[in-house]
């Protein structure tokens, strides 16, 4: 083999492991948007990582498919036996009826708080941050969404932004499918960077201020 083409392949095995040993909760339940979930999960455990859907549903759960239903997809583990604890990230779908539903289970919303209060990245696309806001951490972050989610971002003290993906210390989020490549890439790179330690910092000292009030 030549040379280039040893390079090439190294470069490959590298890409592929980025992940390697990391493990990511992808919460979900009835009506996820399908795209929203499989291309992320493809690109994670593309990436070496292992993923699991977690979900308050029992056996699997219905997906959406733009305007109609799509693939059932099974459920790896149950939301009441699911532990932050266990993961390294965590990923969260969108579509409209999903993170609907999610944010009215208290489970989920603590859920999604223990990974933002432990400094561990979550990427949310779509209707995805509607329990980012529902966990109360979107406060001083600055976030994107699909549309209809700018008041609900914004009022929650979030810096809503019009762009195909945004950061702010391990949070990744996106508007919509089309969205789904720079989200991925987004993703992967945070994934891969880990615990910030900066968020964790910053929890503290928001509790400490809400302690003082």
């Amino acid at each position: 083999m030549r040379a280039g083409g040893v390079l090439f392949l190294t470069e490959r095995i590298m890409a592929d492991s980025r992940l390697s040993g990391h493990r990511v909760a992808i919460l979900a339940t009835d009506g996820v948007e399908q795209v929203e979930l499989t291309e992320p999960r493809k690109a994670l455990d593309d990436a070496g990582a292992t993923t699991k859907v977690v979900s308050p549903a029992d056996g699997e759960i219905k997906a959406w498919q733009h305007d109609h239903w799509g693939d059932k997809i099974p459920v790896d583990i149950s939301l009441a036996d699911a532990n932050a604890d266990d993961f390294d990230a965590l990923m969260l779908p969108g579509g409209v009826m999903n993170p609907d539903h999610l944010r009215q289970d208290e489970r989920a919303v603590r859920f999604v708080r223990e990974f933002f209060e432990s400094g561990k990245p979550i990427a949310a696309i779509c209707h995805g941050p509607w329990l980012l806001v529902e966990a109360g951490v979107v406060r001083g972050r600055t976030l994107t969404s699909w549309p209809s989610l700018k008041t609900d971002i914004t009022n929650a003290g979030g810096d809503w932004v019009d762009r195909e993906v945004a950061t702010d210390q391990g949070l990744v989020t996106s508007r919509k499918p089309d969205d789904i490549p720079a989200f991925n890439r987004k993703m992967l790179e945070e994934f891969r960077e880990g615990t910030h330690s900066g968020r964790i910092r910053g929890v503290i000292a928001e509790q400490s201020r809400e302690q003082r009030l």
